[in-house]
C-alpha cells in the first residue's frame, strides 16, 4: 500500500493543468478512502491533497463563495426553474426518439446512439448604426437509428443542401431573422459501406410543406492520416431535389494540430445545375480549448462563385468565443465578426452576436 501511495503522490505532482484537474480530484478522493491502511508517515504528505489545497481556478467561483448562502434573486428563481425544465424535457425528447424507435422497429428495446435534440435559443447581432434586437432560435432532430438494420429515420427542422454556401459558412455570426426560410425535412436514410474506410448514406424523403418537395441525396465520407500531424478529410454530396433540380457538393480539409491549437484548412465547392453556378469558399479555422469551460475558434476566410463569372463576393474574420454556463447543455457565446461583402463594394462591416443556447438531449451534438 505504501508503494501504491508513493506512486499515485508522483502522478499527482506534475499535473496541474485544467486537463486533468478532475482525474486528479478522482485520485486525491481514493487516497482519501483508502487513508486508514496506509502507513503513520504517509497521513502528513496527504494533507497537501485536501480540497481546499486544490488551486482557485480549478472552481467555477471563489473558494470563499463554497460556503456562502445562496441570495434570492430573480437570476436564482429563473435559473432553478431553467434547471428543472433542462430536466425534464430532455428526458421527454430522449423518450419520444426511444418510443418512435422501438414502435417502427418492432423491437421492445432500443439501441444507444439515438441523436434526437432540440436547440432552445436567444440571440441578438448588432452592427454599426443598428440597435440590438433578442431573437429566439429553434432547431431540432429526430434521429431513430434501430428501424431497420442500416436503416435510421430522420426528421430535421432544416436542410442546408440549398442554403448560399456564404450563409452556410457565417451561420453561428447570423440570427433566425437573416437567415434563408427553410422547411423541415423527413428521410430514410440507407447506410453501406464502399469500403472499410468510405461510408455511404442515402437519403430519400420530402420536404414538409405544401406541396411537398421530394427529393435524395447521397453523401460519401473518408479521412486519410497523411503523416503522424497532418490529416485530410474528404466529404462529397450529391442531391436532387424535385422543384430546385441537381446539386453537388465538395469539402476538402487539411487539419493539424500545434501544440494547444487545433487548425483546419479547408475548401468547398458547392453546384447547383439549374443555376449554372459554382460558388466557392476557403476558410482557415484556428481551435483552442481555454479551460474546462471556454473555447476560442477564430477563423479567416474568402467566398467566391463562378457567374456572371469567377469573382470573390466576400472577405470575413470572425472570433467565437463559448463558454459553457452550466453542466453540459447551457451555453453562451460571443462573436465579434468583420466582413467586406462585393454588395457594399467590399466596404468593411463589422457586428457582434450574443448568444445563449440551451440544449435538450441526452448528449450535446
Amino acid at each position: 500500500m505504501d508503494k501504491l501511495f508513493k506512486t499515485l503522490l508522483h502522478l499527482l505532482s506534475p499535473w496541474d493543468t485544467v486537463k486533468n484537474r478532475y482525474s486528479t480530484l478522482l485520485l486525491a478522493l481514493f487516497c482519501f478512502a483508502v487513508r486508514a491502511d496506509l502507513p503513520p508517515d504517509a497521513h502528513d504528505d496527504l494533507s497537501a491533497l485536501s480540497l481546499e489545497a486544490l488551486p482557485a481556478e480549478f472552481y467555477a467561483f471563489e473558494p470563499e463563495e463554497f460556503y456562502a448562502e445562496p441570495r434570492d434573486s430573480y437570476w436564482l428563481s429563473f435559473s432553478n426553474w431553467a434547471l428543472v425544465q433542462q430536466d425534464i424535457q430532455a428526458g421527454r425528447i430522449q423518450a419520444l426518439g426511444d418510443w418512435a424507435d422501438r414502435t417502427l422497429s418492432g423491437s421492445t428495446w432500443t439501441l444507444p446512439g439515438n441523436e434526437s435534440y432540440l436547440r432552445l435559443g436567444l440571440a441578438t447581432r448588432s452592427e454599426v448604426g443598428d440597435t440590438l434586437q433578442l431573437e429566439p432560435e429553434a432547431r431540432f432532430k429526430l434521429d431513430l437509428p434501430t428501424v431497420k438494420e442500416k436503416l435510421r429515420l430522420v426528421v430535421e427542422s432544416e436542410s442546408d443542401e440549398l442554403l448560399p454556401i456564404g450563409e452556410r459558412q457565417r451561420d453561428r455570426q447570423l440570427t433566425e431573422e437573416q437567415r434563408s426560410d427553410t422547411s423541415a425535412t423527413g428521410a430514410l436514410r440507407y447506410l453501406t459501406e464502399l469500403t472499410d474506410d468510405i461510408d455511404l448514406s442515402n437519403d430519400v424523403g420530402v420536404r414538409l410543406r405544401f406541396p411537398p418537395d421530394a427529393f435524395w441525396r447521397a453523401r460519401a465520407r473518408k479521412r486519410w492520416a497523411l503523416d503522424d500531424d497532418w490529416g485530410l478529410t474528404l466529404d462529397q454530396r450529391v442531391f436532387y431535389f424535385h422543384v430546385d433540380g441537381w446539386g453537388a457538393r465538395t469539402w476538402l480539409g487539411f487539419e493539424k494540430s500545434f501544440s494547444e491549437w487545433y487548425v483546419l484548412v479547408a475548401s468547398e465547392g458547392n453546384w447547383l445545375h439549374d443555376e449554372r453556378n459554382l460558388e466557392l469558399s476557403q476558410i482557415v479555422s484556428f481551435y483552442k480549448r481555454l479551460n474546462n469551460r471556454a473555447t476560442l475558434n477564430p477563423r479567416i476566410g474568402i467566398l467566391g462563385e463562378s457567374e456572371p463569372g469567377f469573382r470573390t463576393t466576400n472577405i470575413f474574420a470572425d472570433l467565437t468565443y463559448r463558454y459553457r454556463l452550466y453542466d453540459d447543455w447551457l451555453y453562451g457565446e460571443v462573436i465579434p465578426a468583420l466582413e467586406f461583402p462585393r454588395e457594399e463594394d467590399f466596404k468593411d462591416r463589422a457586428s457582434l452576436v450574443l448568444r445563449l443556447e440551451m440544449f435538450f438531449s441526452g448528449e450535446v451534438r
